[in-house]
């Protein structure tokens, strides 16, 4: 369903499936369909591409790069690389930093940073959560102290993805002490080849290492490489956290979950059976797709608000909250579908076997990171928070 979408939106579609047809090379897309994590040299190869046909940064303006695209086109463009089975390229650059970069930064920051974030040589990590300090992050302890022309940063960061992987890091750290402690907090771009920067990894339940703890020992960083003005990270970190509006919900991965609750329904079990030909399994699944539906018919409805220059305070609060559960909800549907078989988590190898297999066995891993949906990005628990302070006003 397009749900509105213009006629020139639909014709860029098809643009856009032929660009991937030729361009996505077949093990890459054998990966992303299998539940499998890239390689760096995978990412930045098919970023290049991207880079190359002109439309790596859908969300930039054109005299930073991007293409200038309105929401309904970017909408369409990151539906349609999903569909494909394209890698989501690392957000930490394209949709974090450098939004902030070319907004707030110095022409010189600009002309430094912002050509390695659009090819993917440069890559980058997220320096916010501490290990007291994630949902709560006005209360982070990372202290930078200016030492004549560098800051010194001592400190941890936890739960940062890709800084095994990562060039820089954009940190949020506390540089003055004041009775609000939002306004202490400044940006700083610090380089992870630095003297006293230590990555340790953290290994998660499906298994995978994307996530790390960060130390930080009198690491020393240079002024230069403050993001705008001292004591105006809290407003940074808002504006970047808030910056991307587009594929909150993700519907692509949720129409990819639902292509597979039909593909392994339509299988037989252990009796010879296939689960739609069960009455209930197909109310389950229905179920889903109407709820799908919806879902992805009231982003399309919150972008055209936004593009009629309405504000939507809940939106983004709405679309994350629904978009993590209907995941989970589709990740929990496909493990029923497997039963026992789902016990089993599969070797990579077994994953790339077939495209049925690329279904069977990517649930198990899929599933288990997926737990962290309604976690990562501000818990569900907080957006429920923001949606009843905007529907109730504060509590008292």
């Amino acid at each position: 369903m397009n749900f509105g979408i213009s006629r020139d939106d639909l014709a860029f579609a098809s643009e856009v499936r032929a660009f991937i047809a030729g361009a996505l090379p077949e093990e890459i897309r054998t990966k992303v369909r299998s539940e499998l994590r890239l390689t760096r040299a995978e990412m930045t190869s098919w970023q290049r591409r991207l880079f190359d046909q002109g439309w790596v940064a859908p969300a930039w303006p054109r005299d930073h790069g991007g293409t200038g695209w309105s929401l309904a086109r970017q909408y369409v463009f990151k539906r349609e690389l999903g569909l494909g089975f394209a890698p989501d390229l690392p957000a930490f650059g394209l949709q974090m930093i450098g939004p902030v970069l070319y907004t707030f930064a110095s022409q010189e920051q600009k002309q430094r940073y912002l050509p390695g974030i659009l090819t993917g040589e440069t890559w980058w990590c997220q320096g916010f959560s501490e290990p007291n300090a994630g949902s709560d992050l006005a209360s982070l302890k990372t202290r930078a102290t200016l030492d004549g022309n560098h800051y010194v940063v001592s400190g941890q960061k936890i739960w940062t993805s890709l800084a095994h992987l990562a060039d820089m890091m954009f940190c949020l750290v506390r540089t003055e002490s004041t009775p609000k402690p939002q306004a202490g907090l400044s940006l700083l771009l610090l380089d992870m080849r630095s003297p006293g920067v230590t990555v340790r990894p953290i290994i998660t339940l499906d298994g995978h290492h994307h996530l790390n703890e960060v130390f930080l020992d009198a690491v020393r960083v240079p002024q230069e490489n403050l993001v705008g003005e001292p004591g105006r990270g809290w407003t940074y970190a808002k504006f970047l956290l808030g910056h991307e509006r587009i594929g909150i919900a993700n519907i692509p991965r949720l129409r990819r979950r639902f292509a597979a609750l039909l593909e392994l329904g339509a299988q037989p079990n252990c009796h010879g059976r296939a689960a739609l030909a069960d009455p209930a399994w197909r109310r389950r699944i229905a179920d889903y797709e109407i709820d799908l539906k919806a879902l992805e018919a009231t982003e399309l409805a919150t972008l055209r608000r936004a593009e009629a220059g309405a504000a939507d305070a809940m939106a983004a609060s709405v679309l994350k909250v629904a978009g993590t559960e209907l995941l989970q909800r589709a990740d929990t549907l496909l493990w029923d579908l497997m039963g026992a078989e789902a016990a089993v988590l599969p070797t990579d190898a077994a994953r790339r076997e077939s495209p049925l297999a690329a279904v069977r066995y990517g649930v198990t891993p899929a599933l288990l990171h997926g737990r962290a949906a309604s976690i990562y990005g501000g818990s569900n628990e907080i957006q429920r928070n923001i949606m009843a302070g905007h529907l109730f006003g504060p509590a008292t």
